[in-house]
């Protein structure tokens, strides 16, 4: 070894390192004697005494190589590199030095239990922790001293090349807990898991797929993608009713420029041109983790407070224990803002008994680019409100189905219904991603009162500060360039409760949607909010049981909808507590509709100052000579109205520049039968509605958004505490930045980064005249709007 290089190993192996401005960690010496997590304490069997491989008798105490029923131990300051492939079953491996898997030959772990902690006692809990410094339940309040452990399959910078495998399968074995094992426990340590990249890890279609095809053309090339590779053509036709889910799981056999020929002919049209077009995943990895038994007791994976690491490109299959809290695939439990900079990328999570990732007290994190394929509950979650600035960036969520609440779940409200996508805060950043056939939701957002009894949650505020926040008034971040198709009930749902919303100046805002193929479209239950850009198509409802109160809809187009196009407030309640303004909403292809009208009036107005207000409204290619109303009394339940005064509609501009039209119930309680004022304007107006010319009516301006929050920023490259190397005093960083609005810049340590993609989502700065020794980085954003960010992202490594 260099001798510069070993001086920074000797220095990494005798310090833990931490990002300055992150939660302030205590260190404490490392705790080997017994404590109140003794209870079912092991003894290990066999241990390393010195570096070496794990196939080498020689790297072990007593000098053999580990067997079936091994308690096995890494010990501190001993690398072991895996270079086996044993069908034989570990029963427990702890990690308390460093476990490399080879990058030069296949391999096959068997295992129950993997602990990735800094002690030397430990237990066979696949989730407490073993050491001094932690809670009732396992959890570290405080991190070890000393070399942090690591459990090395792949880095970020040297995965499991593509030529290899690497695959973990967890047994459960007799005598373990059934709640707790088999697992992959990391404790205030640093695991990683990455394996081959691929360019993309799903892309849309590129053309029509018939029944009977064989073959499928993607929208755009891809690399990493081998013969052999399992993929899912997903769903174009709507499931709703018949339970007939419509993604087809295939294998490729050739692969030939964007053409994909499959094992066998597909059973269904998939749609793959035009607006609306289905996708094409990938769910094959070379490295992979997963139950050995998935019809018994499944696995799961864990990183708790003050653990490192990363996951990318890995397959985690037939994992999650069913109806059991905690156990997801894969888990950050409770890590604050410990782990920030860390990512999960390109992932593919299969048949999953409980969620597909879950961030459950956790900020910061990015998630980007994984498959989610078939899960019972919720699939991408986070699960108790105190989540924020957490990135979703370009995921695919497929079969989330509905099952049961979880036992003891943190947020008693939530129903575990199956969304491909649910949170409760709205400080969290959601894009580009698409959800596909999922049992109730596409998207959820559900913020709800916590509890009586119980304080509101502490969040992490923007300069770094944790206070006690009613979550309910927290806007959403950034919700952006979503898509949701053929999902069971909803696309798209967005609710909190007793009305409680942001203010006018910091409202909901959420742009360029895309739902289709669905029964419900947007079920909008969140005042002060503003919808921007959203297409709708082949959906029953559009917008459905909305909460018309200071909203503002802009480019709306509605297109071969069924039903009920836009809704009265609350639907069957029929109750607008507020104003509502809609500017630019287009109709194409409406169809009969059975009465009801394009836009429904809502009856009640409790507050007395309730108005719907719409421009530029255009009605395109109705269909089936259909007569229905553009304005009128909805369908459904019928709504004897109750408030003295009505809700009236206002069509701006209606009859030229300044000349507008106001529309009234007829079955309202202030409305005067025989006024002269009103008529019958067909097919504006329907059976129970009728019109009046106005003039001097303003358009209303409900909100006035402005932008006073920072951007959050990460460095996801090189990670904390890691040696790298500047060739020619040059060392590459690279991140990723969100904003509520533009990212304008990101600098780190002063020198501005490239925008690589979607404003900021990845970046990367390149740093010159780097020397060697021990150097901080620091990352932070400034917005369009003139937010510097508060809290950079700093973290420290050595240079070679």
């Amino acid at each position: 070894m260099h001798r510069t290089t070993a001086k920074i190993a000797a220095a990494l192996a005798a310090t833990i390192l931490f990002a300055p401005g992150a939660t302030e960690t205590r260190r404490v010496a490392a705790h080997d004697g017994p404590h109140k997590h003794a209870e079912g304490q092991v003894e290990f069997t066999i241990r390393s005494v010195r570096n070496g491989n794990w196939s080498d008798a020689k790297t072990w105490k007593p000098a053999r190589v580990p067997r079936a029923g091994d308690r096995v131990l890494i010990e501190r300051a001993t690398r072991v590199v895996y270079d086996a492939s044993s069908d034989g079953v570990v029963r427990l491996l702890q990690v308390v030095g460093t476990l490399s898997f080879a990058r030069d030959r296949d391999t096959l772990l068997n295992v129950a239990v993997v602990k990735v902690q800094n002690s030397l006692e430990c237990s066979e809990s696949g989730f407490a922790c073993d050491f001094a410094h932690v809670n009732e339940a396992g959890e570290p309040h405080a991190v070890p001293e000393g070399a942090m452990p690591v459990l090395e399959i792949g880095t970020p910078e040297a995965p499991i090349p593509a030529q290899h495998t690497a695959r973990v399968r967890l047994h459960w074995l007799e005598g373990m807990s059934k709640e707790d094992a088999p697992a992959i426990a990391c404790c205030s340590a640093r695991m990683d898991i990455h394996g081959a990249p691929l360019s993309r890890t799903w892309v849309k279609l590129g053309a029509d797929v018939a029944s009977g095809d064989a073959t499928v053309k993607l929208a755009e090339e891809v690399s990493g993608w081998k013969v052999g590779d399992e993929v899912i053509v997903t769903a174009s036709e709507n499931s709703y009713g018949n339970n007939k889910h419509t993604t087809e799981e295939r294998r490729i056999v050739e692969i030939e420029g964007t053409t994909l020929t499959l094992d066998k002919p597909l059973d269904y049209q998939h749609s793959g041109t035009g607006e609306f077009r289905s996708e094409v995943a990938n769910l094959s990895r070379n490295v992979v983790i997963e139950s050995a038994d998935p019809k018994g007791h499944r696995g799961h994976t864990v990183y708790h407070w003050g653990s490192r690491g990363s996951i990318s490109y890995a397959r985690f299959a037939h994992l999650g224990k069913r109806g059991v809290l905690g156990r997801y695939p894969i888990h950050f439990h409770l890590v604050d803002d410990t782990m920030r900079g860390s990512s999960v990328v390109g992932v593919a999570v299969v048949d999953s008994h409980n969620r597909w990732v879950t961030i459950h007290g956790t900020n910061y994190m990015v998630v980007r680019d994984c498959v989610g394929y078939q899960s019972l509950g919720h699939g991408y979650f986070m699960e108790d409100g105190t989540e924020v600035y957490n990135v979703l960036d370009r995921n695919l969520g497929v079969q989330a189905r509905q099952t049961q609440r979880l036992p003891q779940q943190v947020l008693s409200w939530d129903p575990n219904d199956g969304a491909a996508f649910w949170w409760p805060n709205g400080r969290n950043t959601l894009v580009r991603n698409v959800a596909c056939e999922n049992g109730q939701y596409g998207f959820r957002f559900d913020s709800q009162l916590i509890e009586r009894g119980k304080p509101d949650p502490g969040v992490l505020m923007p300069d770094g500060s944790t206070q006690s926040v009613e979550i309910r008034t927290l806007p959403i971040y950034r919700f952006e360039d979503n898509e949701s198709h053929t999902d069971g009930l909803y696309a798209m749902r967005f609710s909190t409760s007793d009305r409680a919303c942001p203010d006018a100046r910091h409202p909901h805002v959420l742009r360029n949607l895309k739902a289709w193929q669905t029964n419900y479209g947007i079920r909008a239950e969140i005042p002060s909010a503003l919808f921007e850009n959203i297409q709708l198509d082949n959906t029953n409802y559009g917008i459905y049981h909305p909460a018309y109160e200071n909203q503002v809809y802009r480019n709306l187009v509605m297109s071969n909808l069924g039903s009920e196009p836009f809704n009265r407030g609350y639907d069957d309640q029929s109750r607008q507590f507020g104003t509502i303004a809609v500017d630019g909403l287009t109709f194409v292809g409406v169809r009969g509709g059975g009465g009801i009208p394009l836009i429904q009036m809502s009856d009640d107005n409790p507050t007395g100052k309730a108005e719907s207000h719409f421009r530029n409204v255009v009605v395109e290619g109705r269909v089936e000579n259909s007569r229905r109303a553009l304005v009128d009394r909805g369908g459904g339940s019928v709504v004897r109205p109750s408030t003295p005064t009505s809700v009236p509609v206002y069509l701006h501009d209606h009859y030229g520049p300044g000349r507008h039209a106001k529309v009234v119930s007829t079955a309202a309680r202030d409305f005067r039968r025989g006024d002269e004022r009103y008529r019958e304007e067909p097919p504006v107006t329907g059976r129970e509605s009728r019109i009046e010319e106005v003039t001097g009516v303003e358009f209303p301006q409900l909100l006035d958004p402005v932008d006073d929050l920072p951007p959050a920023t990460v460095i996801t490259s090189p990670p904390p505490g890691t040696i790298v190397r500047a060739e020619g005093g040059v060392l590459v960083v690279r991140g990723a930045t969100t904003d509520n609005g533009r990212t304008a810049r990101v600098l780190v340590n002063g020198v501005e980064a490239a925008d690589f993609d979607y404003g900021f989502h990845v970046w990367e700065a390149r740093l010159t005249g780097v020397k060697s020794g021990k150097l901080t980085l620091a990352a932070h954003g400034e917005d369009a709007a003139g937010n510097k960010e508060r809290t950079p992202h700093s973290v420290m490594v050595y240079v070679e």
